[in-house]
């Protein structure tokens, strides 16, 4: 397998399953809408590094890839003030428009990883924003347990060729598993790093994983995701670590339960 997080090429292999759901293709989330209900997905601009995908899962918290944090040329930490999250964006008006105080990578992520599990099986960040986020239009999603092998999950995302709004694809398949990374035949691009892949089979889509790179799977495309249920609870630590103390994150719930009866989910309220 070749995979493609930013402009790394790692060799990895997976014996990869059959899906069984019917694939959808890309729908663009251009009309109000067509976007309802996906608002808190916006696009994280990285000042002159390009951007990536990211989600709102608390008023002033954002999730995204942990590898978008990261120069691509330099290997350097972006500083956080050049970050910029705009949730909703649709065709140049975004949501809300609000820039990043803390910025948090799973402490066990190695960017130099290259041709390394812990370039992707980590790749996981956390963002404090400078302000929350209160607005009737925007909703916090919740995160659940990652999916089994052969389920069903969807993904909207941002990319290269679709920079100015989102693109949902509806459905298409955990092919395979291995630790907290799930292979997807889901469709993603440059600038999907980041990306929330969703459980849909509910009333309220849940966050089970986000997108760490594209790949080649023999001659099929298909997408590296994390699950975020393992590694949430030690980046909301690195958080209030980055805070002194002096401030909790609030407004997220850790909560028992979870794929094979350990790992932990979260829900905000």
């Amino acid at each position: 397998m070749r995979l493609f997080p930013a402009c790394l090429v790692v060799l990895f292999v997976f014996a990869a399953g059959q899906g069984s759901a019917q694939e959808t293709g890309l729908i663009s989330l251009e009309t109000t809408d067509d976007a309802k209900g996906w608002e808190a997905v916006g696009r994280l601009d990285l000042g002159n590094n390009g951007f990536c995908t990211a989600t709102l899962i608390a008023p002033q918290l954002v999730l995204t890839a942990a590898h978008c944090l990261f120069n691509k040329d330099t290997g350097a930490r972006t500083p956080v003030q050049d970050f910029q999250f705009l949730p909703g964006l649709r065709n140049g008006r975004a949501e809300a428009y609000r820039h990043v105080s803390v910025a948090a990578a799973h402490p066990d992520y190695v960017y130099a990883g290259v041709g390394k599990l812990d370039r992707v099986g980590f790749d996981v960040a956390l963002l404090r924003l400078d302000q929350p986020i209160r607005s009737t239009s925007v909703t916090p999603m919740e995160i659940g347990p990652r999916p089994d092998v052969n389920s069903s999950v969807g993904v909207v995302s941002y990319a290269q060729d679709r920079a100015e709004a989102p693109s949902l694809q509806q459905t298409c398949t955990v092919l395979d598993e291995a630790n907290a990374i799930s292979v997807l035949s889901c469709s993603v691009d440059f600038g999907s790093s980041g990306a929330p892949v969703f459980d849909i089979s509910g009333q309220n889509p849940k966050i089970v994983s986000i997108i760490s790179a594209k790949a080649d799977l023999g001659e099929e495309p298909v997408a590296l995701a994390v699950s975020v249920t393992e590694v949430l609870p030690t980046l909301l630590s690195e958080i209030e670590s980055q805070l002194g103390g002096e401030s909790r994150v609030e407004g997220v719930t850790v909560l028992s339960g979870g794929h094979g009866g350990t790992a932990k989910f979260v829900t905000v309220p």
